[in-house]
């Protein structure tokens, strides 16, 4: 079933899929990047259940396939052809996905604050938090998540933690069905050094099964480096780098 679905367009030029995280797009917006890069066209869907997009009550198993899956029907709806996808967080999976389904759809992914662990011990408080108490997340970031969502805010953001407490009671499998080394578009890898979404190994992880990709490992960042002022001009100037790179793969 095709949902309805919101879909922001910004510029001309390389078309870039920009696939947002668990809390939406607005709160992490990628502004700074569509102001410091006008030769790219930046595409940005809000996936069901977010923004302005087809609301849903809950997020499904394999969540992250099915926006993978999504994700290819607005690609073919716009007319983009082959392009590059940029995800943050779940959206970093999300791109993973979508280029070990169809490799030939990307030119390139680029893959920021990806998880790769699924039982992630130190974020077990963070969200249980967006399940249960989503309103302690401070009254900014509501503000924030009430533009993005309405006042389906709560909704949303514990429905997220909900998805990721499961995800959790089943560490053994994998958001990747163990193809993780089947990889082959040309990727880069943005990481805040201080994610605290991150546990120890999984960045050692990619590196192992991926090692054609290049990993960026920003200091003084933390999950969402190209929204964060310290960070953002340098996400800005990577993401430039690997569209250049890229752009002979586009034809």
């Amino acid at each position: 079933m095709v949902r309805e679905m919101f879909v922001r367009d910004h510029g001309r030029g390389v078309p870039v899929v920009h696939l947002h995280g668990g809390w939406g797009y607005e709160i992490y917006s990628a502004q700074p990047q569509i102001d410091a890069l006008p030769d790219v066209r930046f595409v940005i869907p809000d996936r069901t259940g977010y923004g302005r997009s087809e609301p849903i009550a809950e997020l499904p198993p394999r969540f992250h396939e099915g926006a993978a899956i999504e994700t290819e029907g607005v690609i073919d709806r716009m007319g983009l052809g082959r392009c590059v996808l940029w995800g943050h967080s779940d959206g970093a999976v999300i791109a993973v996905i979508a280029a070990l389904r169809a490799p030939e759809r990307y030119a390139g992914i680029v893959v920021e604050a990806l998880h790769l662990d699924r039982e992630k011990p130190r974020s077990r408080a963070f969200f249980t938090t967006m399940a249960n108490a989503p309103q302690d997340l401070g009254e900014r970031v509501v503000a924030v998540l009430r533009v993005d969502h309405g006042e389906r805010w709560e909704d949303v953001i514990r429905m997220g933690g909900r998805a990721w407490l499961r995800i959790a009671e089943t560490p053994a499998e994998d958001f990747y069905d163990h193809r993780l080394g089947e990889l082959a578009v040309p990727t880069l890898a943005i990481h805040g050094a201080d994610d605290p979404r991150t546990e120890p190994g999984e960045l050692d992880r990619l590196r192992r099964e991926v090692p054609h990709a290049r990993i960026e490992l920003l200091a003084g960042a933390g999950h969402c480096p190209h929204a964060e002022r310290r960070s953002a001009a340098r996400v800005s100037e990577l993401l430039a780098g690997f569209l250049s790179e890229v752009r002979t793969r586009l034809q």
